[in-house]
């Protein structure tokens, strides 16, 4: 479902939103720091509980308010609203859902699936281990039920034989019941994980071969402890090593994905240009396998989608956006970097940040066309 109403207050340096979304490609324009990411980022926090920008989200709120709150309408039968607002003195973000108050995250992401793609999208192949997880977790968190409570009881289980591991006196009898756990929990999760892999590169090879040739480019996955040993006998073999260490060190919250190209890591051989298209197809193959098992359609944000590409690239990419009939907002410095490069059926909703007098940028609604 796509967002036909977006309402954003006390969101940074924007004055107050009130637009209404075009339901396929939304084109941000405007000068550097005139507030165009932080349009992203509104959406980025109705969807995913968090920003993008800063890792604490009272920092996201203008300097001049005492809240952000935020607002989107999803079209669809029947219609459905999310809305989110933090306080700058308060702890916990109020979340709302169709006028129901929330109390985990997990309900925004599961209504509103998105993905960003911006200039610390390339974390994904440079970055350490836990942004891959992550990126691994949204395609089966979304696409697999029952994967949320096999998550929180293998990290609850996981939680306590740390806890063990770093008291004075172990207890062997309390180890064995939280190992047991921990390893009942940890075969559901890597059976989701290893599922979900299978499905998911095939669409990504697909992705990739229209964006870039790169032969030999590969993404594999590692599910966190030695293929041919049982998990139990790692756990228990480990707990003198686990204990000096102070937590577990093999189990699912160690599970990678290793992006390489031969032999090589992938971000050690890539240009920058390559590495973009890299995430990129990432990313999109992660939507096109979503509505493929699901039928629901991902919302994409892209950050200064010229950036590191050429012309032929982008038209590409943009090719890509046109097919999967999904919902974008786009930004640009640069109107002219993306004029041209979309069919004649395409509907483009055009949106211009503008400087006011108050030094707040100011979101304008330009005409709606095809290009």
């Amino acid at each position: 479902m796509p967002l036909d109403r977006l309402t954003l207050q006390g969101l940074r340096n924007l004055q107050a939103v009130d637009v209404s979304p075009g339901p396929r490609i939304n084109l941000i324009t405007g000068a550097n720091a005139s507030g165009k990411t932080s349009l992203l980022e509104g959406i980025h926090v109705l969807g995913m509980g968090r920003s993008f920008r800063a890792r604490q989200l009272r920092h996201a709120i203008a300097h001049e308010a005492d809240a952000m709150t935020l607002h989107g309408r999803l079209a669809g039968d029947p219609v459905v609203t999310i809305g989110v607002r933090r306080h700058r003195d308060a702890t916990e973000l109020e979340m709302r859902l169709s006028g129901e108050r929330l109390d985990r995250v997990s309900r925004l992401v599961e209504t509103l699936p998105l993905q960003l793609i911006n200039p610390d999208a390339f974390r994904l192949l440079e970055g350490p281990p836990a942004g891959r997880r992550e990126f691994l977790d949204w395609g089966v968190f979304h696409v697999k039920h029952d994967f949320l409570d096999a998550w929180r009881r293998f990290r609850r289980a996981l939680k306590h034989r740390n806890a063990l591991l770093r008291h004075g006196r172990m207890s062997d009898a309390s180890l064995d019941a939280w190992e047991q756990e921990l390893v009942h929990w940890s075969g559901l999760l890597d059976g989701m994980r290893r599922e979900w892999i299978e499905r998911f590169l095939p669409v990504f090879e697909d992705t990739l071969r229209e964006l870039i040739r790169l032969p030999g480019l590969a993404v594999r996955y590692a599910r966190g402890w030695d293929r041919k040993r049982e998990l139990s006998d790692i756990l228990r073999q480990a707990r003198h090593t686990d204990h000096q260490m102070g937590f577990t060190q093999q189990g699912p919250q160690r599970a990678e994905l290793g992006i390489r190209l031969g032999k090589r890591p992938a971000v050690e051989v890539l240009s920058r240009g390559q590495q973009k298209l890299v995430v990129s197809a990432l990313k999109l193959a992660q939507g096109r396998l979503l509505e493929q098992l699901t039928g629901q359609t991902c919302l994409y944000l892209i950050d200064d989608l010229p950036a590191e590409l050429d012309s032929d690239h982008r038209r590409v990419f943009c090719q890509w956006l046109e097919r999967m009939h999904c919902q974008v907002f786009i930004t640009s410095v640069d109107p002219d970097a993306l004029a041209g490069l979309w069919q004649a059926d395409t509907q483009l909703t055009m949106f211009h940040v503008e400087h006011s007098e108050s030094g707040q940028g100011q979101l304008l609604p330009m005409d709606r066309q095809t290009s």
